[in-house]
């Protein structure tokens, strides 16, 4: 018997935290609901989980500082942000911290199994794919371990981060369209989404410099291009 999904939902709005987690788990998602995220920090260590979901406003602990923590324990598992903030600051450091989806209040609770179940499949159908390793100048790139390799450093990428290095890799020396990769790992081009991109260019920039022949830059209008030598 498959195991069912199980979601971190951290949200202190006692009202909404309780509609979630009863709708999430009508929908066969086992939930666990935290008020805080204290106890949101504490519930992972002990337990699990597949996908969180976290709300930014919280007591003791925020959403950010919460994902933060969950990201030196897992650097992997999904999370996705709840708030009732719309500044494009908030947004992007939400981004910053490997979000993998963000959610404005008021929302609808079938928009959140939506990005929910859209976050699974992806994950699901990367689990299933055969390991592809693509040699980056001096870096080998390992696409099913995430794993950047230069000399004896082992760097472990995010997913997300992964998956754009991926599309890339296939792309080397050509152009990657910004809307394809938008569509194909965040399933939106939105605006936030494409912000949300632009951070994690920066980040795999960073992970490269140790090769100055390998370089990705922008294509004006277009999209980006990984140089190899």
């Amino acid at each position: 018997m498959e195991e069912k999904v199980k979601i971190l939902l951290c949200e202190d709005d006692e009202n909404l935290g309780m509609l979630l987690r009863e709708y999430l788990q009508a929908k066969g998602l086992q939930t666990d609901l935290l008020p805080d995220g204290e106890a949101g920090y504490k519930a992972f260590m002990k337990n699990k989980y597949d996908l969180c979901v976290l709300d930014v406003m919280m007591p003791k602990k925020d959403g950010f500082a919460l994902a933060q923590d969950i990201r030196l324990l897992n650097s992997e598992v999904p999370i996705i942000f709840l708030t009732a903030k719309s500044l494009k600051e908030d947004v992007l450091e939400g981004f910053k911290l490997g979000a993998d989806d963000y959610i404005t209040k008021p929302f609808s609770m079938e928009e959140l199994l939506f990005r929910i179940e859209a976050i699974l499949r992806r994950i699901k159908g990367k689990k299933g794919k055969e390991s592809v390793v693509y040699k980056l100048g001096k870096f080998t790139f390992d696409s099913q371990k995430q794993q950047l390799v230069i000399g004896d450093k082992v760097n472990k990428l995010t997913t997300k981060e992964s998956e754009l290095l991926t599309l890339l890799a296939a792309h080397s020396n050509d152009i990657l369209e910004r809307n394809y990769a938008l569509k194909t790992i965040w399933i939106d081009d939105n605006y936030f989404n494409a912000r949300s991109m632009d951070v994690y260019i920066t980040k795999l920039r960073k992970h490269l410099k140790e090769d100055p022949g390998v370089e990705i830059i922008n294509i004006h209008g277009k999209g980006y291009k990984l140089i190899l030598p």
